[in-house]
């Protein structure tokens, strides 16, 4: 059975962290084996060690999403030089609700551009705002644009984070095209695993450590034929 480790970006978006604090981060995330970490782009460069798999993932227009493309596009370009190996922007939400998918799409296309492949662009949606329709929309506008995933939330917007419902819809709209990753309000196992079961293919998580070790007390009382 493989851990849901293998799938978890291990963040940390404080505004108050530290370099310290990221340092303590790689380090817990490498002794987890989480995929990979996810930090602010003023925190690059950082170390990561050389028999660790681990990547970098970095976030962009965030977390509002209000930054116009040139903004963001320059922000992603300046953290893949700093050894980004992916990057999650935040889409203008506003343009999603005035029905502008066309600008939505133009900007995801506009940070794609500065991502060159194997680095991965997934693109931040904020799906507790938006509705089913807009939802769908959003999601195909990112798989245009060339998006490697689509992602519920920042964690940070007052209608809430990632839900099962929203992830179902968001990997239906995909349907493989692209991965999926819940982000927002992921504190236990039992929630992670309903997001995988919905769909998920990536977690943002921050209590890693607590969800994980949740994840094992579940393996260790569950019969091997049973196993998740």
């Amino acid at each position: 059975m493989t851990s849901i480790a293998s799938i978890i970006d291990h963040t940390l978006l404080k505004p108050e962290a530290t370099a310290a604090d990221v340092e303590a981060l790689i380090a817990e995330a490498v002794e987890l084996g989480t995929f990979s970490v996810c930090v602010s782009p003023s925190m690059l460069p950082v170390a990561v060690p050389a028999s660790s798999a681990l990547k970098v993932a970095v976030v962009c227009g965030f977390p509002s999403g209000k930054h116009t493309t040139a903004v963001k596009t320059a922000e992603a370009a300046e953290s893949i030089a700093l050894g980004a190996d992916e990057i999650d922007m935040v889409i203008d939400v506003g343009a999603a609700k005035a029905g502008r998918f066309d600008l939505v799409e133009a900007d995801i296309a506009s940070v794609r551009g500065v991502i060159p492949a194997p680095r991965i662009l997934k693109v931040i949606i904020e799906s507790a705002a938006l509705t089913d329709e807009e939802i769908v929309a959003v999601c195909q506008a990112a798989v245009s644009a060339g998006a490697d995933f689509v992602k519920t939330s920042t964690g940070f917007h007052p209608t809430g984070g990632a839900t099962v419902e929203a992830v179902a819809l968001m990997s239906a709209t995909v349907a493989g095209r692209a991965g999926v990753k819940a982000s927002g309000g992921i504190r236990s196992y039992e929630t992670a695993a309903a997001m995988i079961a919905a769909g998920a293919t990536r977690l943002g998580v921050s209590g890693s450590r607590q969800v994980l070790a949740e994840e094992a007390g579940a393996a260790a009382a569950t019969p091997a034929d049973g196993a998740y």
